[in-house]
């Protein structure tokens, strides 16, 4: 991949304003692995196992902000997104298909497969995000679901469409429990640290949920969390 930086000092401001700018010459075909190449290459493809090849992906790459803050065998796209799938079968909201919110739960980062896991902080801002995102979605469907199965290819795209652009009460659902189990693997790694990594920035997200059941789930672990560190503190100082 040819990245050019135009800016590399950054503004004061929003993080938004301190992203270094980045020209569009990222595709997905270039993120694909060369064997998964070769296999597409040939006379009759066999298309099944060179998507399973490129979501394996999902197994190997780590969580960016983790990483970041120095836990280095910290849990994978796919630990998340399986996590999340679980946790939507737990919703009580009789107005809710879990069904589709499982389905929406299992795609909602697929895209990371090829795109990796860009956080806040990245240099890439949330329209090129967006952009290398979309287009990794339609490779993804068209050109490795489509020739094998042309419905799941459709039904896997408009599952995703939902997702980002939340047209329904169960991508509503799944956007507010994608980031309350983010914070339930804050708290956890906290605990395993014991206090030494700091979350604070992470629990910033509590805000941005939406659905009561969600914000019920989200509010009890905050008192935990809350109760957590004023024992930790208070053991440390007695």
């Amino acid at each position: 991949m040819t990245t050019t930086i135009t800016n590399k000092k950054s503004c004061s401001g929003s993080v938004e304003a301190g992203k270094t700018r980045l020209t569009t010459e990222w595709k997905p075909e270039s993120q694909v692995p060369q064997y998964v190449k070769n296999e597409l290459s040939k006379p009759h493809p066999n298309y099944i196992l060179a998507f399973l090849n490129v979501v394996q992906q999902l197994k190997i790459q780590r969580r960016t902000g983790y990483l970041d803050l120095g836990i280095k065998e910290c849990e994978s796209i796919s630990d998340h997104m399986y996590r999340l799938s679980i946790i939507t079968m737990l919703i009580k909201d009789s107005r809710v298909n879990r069904d589709k919110c499982v389905r929406i739960a299992l795609v909602h980062d697929i895209a990371e497969s090829l795109v990796g896991d860009i956080t806040p902080v990245d240099p890439i801002g949330k329209e090129e995000k967006h952009r290398r995102e979309w287009e990794t979605i339609k490779y993804l469907c068209n050109a490795l679901i489509k020739p094998y199965n042309e419905i799941a290819a459709k039904e896997i795209m408009d599952d995703w469409l939902a997702y980002e652009n939340v047209t329904s009460l169960e991508a509503r659902y799944v956007k507010d429990i994608d980031k309350y189990e983010m914070l339930v693997q804050c708290f956890e790694y906290e605990r395993e640290y014991k206090g030494t990594k700091n979350f604070d920035d992470f629990f910033g997200a509590v805000a941005s949920i939406k659905t009561d059941e969600v914000k019920g789930w989200t509010s009890d672990l905050v008192v935990q969390r809350q109760k957590y560190f004023a024992d930790l503190t208070q053991s440390i100082t007695k």
